[in-house]
């Protein structure tokens, strides 16, 4: 379709990722805190309101581009820039000058991992809101990362802590996952070149959403 990263497809927004997180419905904390570790002089942990408090707040229309070739478009996240919660981190926790690498995790154990420049890309956010209303929980509450640049998985949900780091992390989705995962390079993988996985996530794709479906708990699912 016209507008649209080469592969992808649009698909209606809704909650989707690796099948073995499927039924994993992270209760939300009454006062959300991040912790921030990693290669640092001094490890925190800090109230997320603080955070999302910070000067520079906006709200953002993007697409979200799953690796698996659809896509959601047009949403309107509203959140902070990571760039200036990192800013407001570092003063704190003074990370290491080698630092290049970031991963975040989300409080249903997933764990995705970005190069520290992009993370600190204009459009990158840590969202509250999407719509302009706050997250529901299958959406990501308390607050998600949002890189619109790259594919849905280093989008984590739930962001409940931050870790520095002088290397990379495979993180969750391990070698199925790419080091950087821009969509314009498309670069969903490590493993095989970005148009051979199209073909085979095309293929794959319904059995995924079904095994994913099956795995959701009875309290169904709403967003991605």
């Amino acid at each position: 379709m016209s507008g649209l990263p080469r592969g992808q497809s649009p698909t209606p927004l809704r909650r989707f990722g690796l099948p073995r997180f499927a039924g994993v419905r992270p209760e939300v904390p009454a006062r959300p805190v991040l912790s921030v570790s990693g290669v640092v002089r001094r490890p925190i942990q800090i109230d997320l309101a603080e955070l999302l408090a910070l000067p520079g707040r906006r709200e953002q229309v993007g697409d979200l581009h799953c690796v698996t070739t659809w896509s959601a478009t047009g949403l309107r996240w509203g959140g902070v820039p990571f760039r200036a919660v990192h800013e407001a981190l570092a003063a704190r926790v003074r990370p290491h000058p080698r630092c290049g690498w970031v991963t975040f995790t989300g409080l249903d154990g997933y764990r995705s991992c970005l190069a520290l420049a992009d993370a600190l890309a204009e459009d990158v956010l840590l969202a509250d809101t999407l719509d302009g209303v706050p997250l529901t929980g299958d959406q990501g509450a308390p607050a998600r990362l949002v890189a619109p640049a790259h594919y849905g998985y280093k989008s984590v949900r739930h962001v409940c802590a931050v870790e520095y780091r002088l290397n990379y992390d495979p993180g969750s989705a391990g070698p199925l996952g790419h080091r950087r995962g821009r969509v314009k390079r498309e670069e969903r993988s490590v493993l095989l070149p970005g148009w051979i996985w199209r073909r085979v996530w095309r293929g794959l794709l319904p059995r995924v959403r079904r095994r994913y479906d099956g795995n959701v708990s009875d309290r169904g699912s709403a967003g991605v």
